[in-house]
């Protein structure tokens, strides 16, 4: 090899080709038996060509091609390497595609191994269809180039741990589920890795679109009872008294006057209560509990507001209800995620529901109020069955406003 040789095939009539060959290369893993080209050849380029080929070439030619295996015997006789010794002395060094890519799917198979090994592979739905998506999208991959192919068995950890706690659960802090699981208290912070791809199952597992802000990621977390902000989860409540320092003390105050009053959960946290109300009613819009507050004051019995899906802050109130012996009725919306909620307090608290039959919806539908056509996947109602076929034939939603009149009646006794 002589450096004036090498200095050749460093200048500009043999870049474009050069080039070309390296892409074929890597694109295969070495192989010299296809052609490379260049594409309308400047006089110099096709020069170059010509004396490589010993062929001859028309100033007007369109494209002039060259096989690697002629490549490989010019630059050979030329300066003594091969063309792909050539191409590394030249630099950068030869990428082999076809092994890397073979590389990085072993690693994406060992990756993914423990993740499909996991009870939640059999069992849950959302759980393989994340997996599928993590590799179908590039994420696997993606993650194994940076050197971070870890975080998908600690991912799988976090999704395991939320899965097996009991219902009755207390909720846990974001920072004290990342050292649970991960032993660093900032791992499941909003800006890592890890925390997107867990946000990524939860949202699945709810069936909802990922978290486009703060607030809605802060609402996904708290359908886990994972609380990231313990004084922004908090719940409405109507003439709830209650025992207990501070917070019962505050809550006694507001019942006497009436007034609607905001509880968090790091008021619920801190200062511990007691409830000792057989019944507690729930609605889901504060219009009502507003109104209940105007029209019946003092009179009206326990009232609370999820204002949409419970938040962590509302469970935790609903279990000190339920611990105290009361018993718990809900009324929402009659639309699906109006159903969903009502099936979730059914289910995790309990719950009665309240004026959520099919009679009080056909009512609420010929109360003459503005109704919107029902959107989303519709949802079964075991307490009564005819509910939802009768949503479902009807397809239009009653809001809990429309029927406001007769839940004031309901609490006015």
């Amino acid at each position: 090899m002589t450096s004036d040789a090498v200095a050749r095939f460093r200048r500009a009539p043999y870049k474009r080709l050069l080039n070309a060959a390296r892409r074929s290369l890597e694109r295969t893993g070495g192989d010299l038996t296809g052609s490379v080209g260049v594409t309308k050849p400047d006089e110099e380029e096709r020069n170059a060509i010509i004396g490589i080929t010993g062929r001859y070439r028309a100033p007007d030619v369109k494209r002039a091609t060259v096989a690697l295996q002629e490549l490989d015997t010019a630059v050979r006789g030329s300066c003594g390497l091969s063309l792909i010794a050539l191409l590394e002395e030249i630099g950068p060094p030869l990428a082999n595609r076809p092994e890397r890519a073979a590389r990085e799917a072993k690693a994406r198979r060992q990756s993914l191994e423990a993740a499909y090994t996991s009870p939640l592979h059999e069992s849950a739905g959302w759980y393989r269809d994340w997996l599928a998506g993590l590799d179908r999208d590039g994420t696997v991959t993606r993650l194994l180039r940076r050197g971070d192919g870890a975080l998908i068995a600690r991912a799988v950890a976090v999704l395991e741990f939320l899965q097996s706690r009991p219902a009755d659960r207390a909720p846990i802090m974001l920072p004290a589920l990342a050292a649970e699981v991960t032993h660093d208290t900032k791992a499941l912070n909003d800006d890592t890795p890890l925390a997107g791809l867990v946000v990524r199952a939860l949202a699945l597992h709810a069936g909802v679109p990922r978290p486009g802000n703060a607030q809605e990621l802060r609402e996904l977390w708290d359908r886990f009872d994972v609380v990231v902000d313990d004084l922004a989860s908090r719940v409405l409540v109507l003439n709830l008294a209650a025992d207990g320092a501070g917070l019962g003390e505050w809550l006694t105050s507001a019942a006497r006057t009436a007034t609607p009053f905001y509880v968090t959960l790091h008021q619920l946290l801190t200062l511990p209560i007691t409830l000792g109300h057989p019944m507690v009613r729930v609605c889901e819009n504060p219009a009502i509990l507003r109104r209940a507050a105007e029209e019946l004051s003092a009179a009206c019995p326990p009232l609370v507001c999820t204002e949409g899906r419970p938040s962590t802050a509302f469970r935790r109130l609903a279990h000190a209800v339920t611990a105290g012996g009361g018993r718990l009725r809900y009324h929402g919306d009659f639309d699906w995620p109006g159903i969903a909620i009502a099936t979730d307090l059914i289910d995790r608290h309990g719950a009665e529901p309240w004026r959520m039959s099919a009679a009080d919806y056909l009512a609420g539908l010929g109360a003459g109020e503005q109704q919107v056509a029902l959107t989303g996947t519709a949802l079964p109602t075991p307490w009564d069955r005819g509910l939802s076929a009768a949503m479902q034939q009807h397809g239009r939603a009653v809001y809990e406003e429309a029927v406001g009149g007769s839940l004031i009646d309901d609490l006015g006794g």
